[in-house]
């Protein structure tokens, strides 16, 4: 029986798992688990039933081509717009931010 993600980490992990096409026991070997409990370790942590150390976050996070940040974001259109920023260049990243910038400085502030 499949578990649904619980935790938000677990959300996203179970998401950009899937968006490369890496079963559960592939990417625990990519990480460098033991092959014999790697599904069981990637599925307690898609389920929220352990929490991965951040050290192990930044490994899953390099394997699958995402942003640690990803795995944490809660706003939804946020985590998207991390994964758009993960797949740009240095330079694309450098035009992305004075393009925020901009539409942040023009942005009327509550208050």
């Amino acid at each position: 029986m499949l578990k649904h993600p619980q935790t938000i980490f677990g959300q996203r992990l179970r998401a950009a798992r899937k968006r490369v096409g890496l079963p559960q026991d592939r990417l625990g070997v990519l990480l460098g688990l033991d092959e014999g409990c790697s599904s069981a370790r990637i599925s307690r942590y898609e389920t929220g039933a352990h929490a991965p150390p951040f050290g192990t976050a930044k490994k899953l996070a390099a394997v699958l081509g995402v942003s640690v940040a990803y795995f944490y974001c809660v706003d939804e259109l946020e985590a998207e717009l991390l994964l758009t920023m993960s797949r740009l260049g240095q330079d694309e990243k450098r035009r992305l931010m004075v393009l925020a910038e901009s539409l942040s400085a023009n942005t009327v502030k509550p208050g």
